[in-house]
């Protein structure tokens, strides 16, 4: 029975970051892939989706910009579409399979990487079992890291085929765009996937929110320009409402939705998007000798370790942060912990996000919303695109910027939105400022490159510090600052 240091069960973004992190500190390895190489993360996952949405948004502003000059736009082609994708898709994981390759033969690395294409199954703490097409295989191991990740949430009552009742897996595998499509869930995915069809411009869309308001988890602001930008596209928002009955119907969804004033209403579209969160891959994967802990959205996990001591569990097999970013950190945390003693201890609170909407939201650390529910009191300014050069010269102002910081005199970021065209280039300084425990002077005095969408945030700094180039309140929503009182609950400009 061969022996390895480290055998990880998964090879998406996670597994594969934390096999190359024990690499880095000599350890030998072997990592267990049952499908693609790459994961979900790649395959029907962010890569895919995130491709979509950029020839999603170029097509819109292609539209846009034929139609300041009275020009007909040509319709987009979903088989080409589709193609592109795809080549996306394999470029990535051309990329990935052949830097493994690349280490299996290079002399300095090839004695601590091996892959395997299987399913495996953990027998003993110490033992995992993996079955090739061809046989199966008993491998010893000091330690094991489940990275298995996710699959899309399946209803009870929805009866998903992934040809007419649709799923993300199911998105890329479709024909030909839709004439018109219902997405079931108005969190992060459902918007995004809102966002891309409508931007084609060749699906009417409909989307389900049982609240009033898409993403309940964001503040007002931020949801007022993604509704706004989501109905002139065309899209219609089904508020307060929730789905009593879907069926498959001669080539048609049927939809009944129950609205919060009590009424009914039926509905009939050429598909449906099922988008209400995801499931962790654990069934199987582990015999009853190995009691694992299950949490209630995931392994339960205690800074990556497992309930069993030698076994850790990163990515979204865990109930933490499901994204690429935190599960490729969490693989490399983990590697560290086992063989080591991290530098630093893992922490949530400045993983930077961004929504693939339109337009984009990036996002960091608290939201006005979450400070609220902390009972912190806060300082805010927000900072419109308009007063931007880069944003005006774009011919793109719509958007803002926001930043929280505490109501004293250290003035410690707490986090920061940003909606608007380039968003998520923005946010990463603000990022490392949070993680640091810092205040909002470094910013204020750092030479930004002009013209640039960070100088926004600059001025945004020089707002809160009372010197800032345009003064607050002076011009209607364009610069703003205000204190948040936790106790009156109240904002008072400042």
């Amino acid at each position: 029975m061969e022996h390895y240091d480290l055998v990880i069960i998964g090879a998406g973004p996670s597994g594969y970051a934390a096999a190359m992190r024990a690499v880095d500190l000599k350890k030998k390895t072997l990592l267990i892939e049952k499908k693609v190489l790459g994961g979900a993360g790649i395959t029907n996952g962010a890569l895919s989706s995130k491709t979509l949405w950029e020839l999603s948004r170029d097509m819109l502003a292609f539209r846009k910009n034929l139609d300041r000059y009275h020009l007909e736009p040509p319709k987009a082609v979903w088989k080409e579409i589709q193609s592109e994708v795809q080549k996306a898709v394999k470029e990535r994981v051309y990329l990935l399979s052949n830097h493994l390759k690349e280490l299996q033969t290079n002399s300095k690395y090839s004695q601590y990487i091996d892959f395997m294409e299987g399913e495996a199954s953990i027998i003993s703490d110490h033992i995992v079992e993996v079955e090739t097409k061809k046989k199966r295989i008993a491998i010893e191991t000091d330690y094991i890291i489940i990275a298995t990740g996710s699959r899309p949430r399946y209803l009870p009552n929805i009866p998903i085929d992934e040809k007419h009742i649709l799923t993300s897996d199911g998105v890329e595998l479709m024909d030909d765009f839709p004439k018109s499509m219902v997405i079931v869930g108005a969190g992060v995915i459902g918007c995004e996937y809102a966002t891309i069809f409508s931007g084609f411009g060749q699906t009417k869309v409909y989307l389900i929110d049982k609240g009033d308001s898409i993403l309940p988890f964001e503040d007002p602001d931020v949801v007022e320009v993604i509704e706004k930008n989501l109905e002139a596209q065309g899209v219609h928002i089904h508020r307060n409402s929730s789905l009593s009955h879907i069926e498959r119907k001669n080539g048609k969804v049927i939809y009944k939705l129950d609205f919060s004033d009590g009424h009914q209403e039926t509905f009939e579209v050429d598909k449906a998007l099922v988008s209400v969160g995801r499931v962790p891959n654990y069934e199987n994967l582990w015999k009853e000798a190995v009691p694992v802990k299950m949490g209630q959205r995931g392994v339960a996990d205690d800074d990556t370790r497992t309930s069993i001591k030698n076994i850790f569990a990163v990515g979204d097999i865990t109930a933490d942060i499901n994204l690429v970013n935190v599960g490729e950190l969490e693989g490399r945390y983990a590697v560290e912990k086992i063989f080591g003693s991290p530098k630093k201890k893992l922490v949530y609170e400045n993983i930077s996000t961004i929504m693939f909407l339109n337009p984009e939201v990036a996002g960091v650390g608290y939201n006005e919303k979450t400070a609220q529910e902390k009972g912190l009191n806060y300082k805010v300014v927000t900072t419109d695109y308009s007063t931007i050069a880069r944003a005006v010269a774009k011919r793109n102002t719509q958007g803002f910027i926001k930043l929280l910081v505490t109501d004293d005199e250290d003035m410690r970021i707490l986090g920061m939105r940003v909606v608007g065209e380039q968003a998520s280039a923005a946010i990463q300084a603000v990022a490392l400022l949070i993680s640091m425990n810092k205040g909002i002077e470094e910013l204020a005095e750092c030479v930004h490159p002009h013209p640039s969408i960070t100088e926004g945030i600059q001025e945004s700094v020089r707002a809160l510090l009372g010197k800032s180039i345009l003064k607050s309140g002076l011009l209607k929503d364009k610069v703003n600052c205000y204190c948040y009182d936790c106790h009156k609950k109240e904002r008072v400009m400042i």
